[in-house]
């Protein structure tokens, strides 16, 4: 695997974060009834799917058939912070890949050909993303978030680590998966903790509805697996009737799964946990 280049390699370079802004919200502050920034520790959770708030521009994901419609996100205020923007600065040039409606060369982007592709959809602040890339070195990971600090934040932890194995693209993830993920390109794909919308008349708003699902899987090669968590009962049983509903998919167990040893237990989670909390991982492999 590629060393990590020095950041002084990178110090001539325009600057990514300058252009992240127009890239995420056209040029926009984020809209006054941006929902608050969610709790760093909730960093396998992220404004992809684990944003909160009552946005009525959120559109339904099950409308996988107009793609200029469909955002898997709301916009979620929040400002990085100086390290996360020096990290922009400096290693962004490298890890930050910009959007294109055209598929991805993944062998350009990692510098490395035959390697397994995880796609992860919000990663938020990027600890169990950098956790399970130094994990799983043999492994190529493609994070898709859109909230500003949080890619700041997996940025500085690619530095510190350091890790030549994950890219970020700051878009909204429906796109990137219908336009720059061909069909059977995926090893793997990670939804952590997506946004619940726990209010029963913004359940159409959850990330993992059928038309969802059925591209995710699509997406998968023969083998290939998706991972869910949530650590909400109700959209748990929701994910387990999804997903069990795509015939192109098979449950890796009975109904939920065990947590996996490469997906840690967060601080959110950890909390969760001593207040009695339930935490729910789903499994499913895509049919040879």
């Amino acid at each position: 695997m590629p060393d990590v280049p020095p950041a002084a390699a990178f110090l001539d370079k325009p600057s990514p974060r300058r252009l992240f802004v127009s890239m995420t919200n056209h040029g926009q502050p984020p809209a006054d009834d941006a929902p608050p920034a969610h709790d760093d520790d909730a960093d396998l959770g992220a404004s992809q799917s684990n944003a909160t708030g009552d946005d009525d521009t959120h559109v339904d994901p099950n409308d996988v058939a107009q793609p200029r419609r469909i955002r898997s996100f709301v916009r979620r205020a929040g400002r990085s912070s100086e390290a996360q923007k020096r990290a922009f600065d400096v290693l962004g040039p490298q890890f930050l890949l910009p959007y294109a409606p055209e598929p991805l060369d993944w062998p350009a982007a990692f510098a490395r050909a035959d390697a397994p592709r995880i796609l992860e959809i919000g990663f938020g602040m990027g600890d169990g993303t950098a956790y399970i890339a130094k994990l799983r070195p043999e492994d190529d990971f493609l994070g898709v978030e859109v909230h500003e600090p949080g890619v700041g934040a997996l940025l500085k932890r690619i530095g510190e680590t350091p890790l030549s194995n994950v890219r970020i693209i700051a878009h909204d993830a429906v796109e990137v998966v219908q336009h720059m993920l061909p069909e059977g390109s995926l090893d793997g794909v990670h939804v952590f903790f997506p946004d619940p919308w726990h209010k029963k008349r913004h359940h159409k708003r959850r990330l993992l509805q059928p038309p969802f699902v059925a591209l995710l899987a699509s997406r998968l090669k023969p083998g290939g697996y998706l991972h869910c968590a949530t650590d909400w009962q109700e959209y748990a049983e929701q994910m387990l009737e999804v997903l069990g509903g795509e015939p192109t998919l098979e449950n890796t167990a009975a109904d939920y799964a065990p947590r996996p040893d490469y997906r840690p237990v967060t601080k959110f989670e950890n909390r969760g946990l001593r207040l009695g909390h339930g935490v729910w991982d789903l499994v499913f492999r895509k049919r040879g």
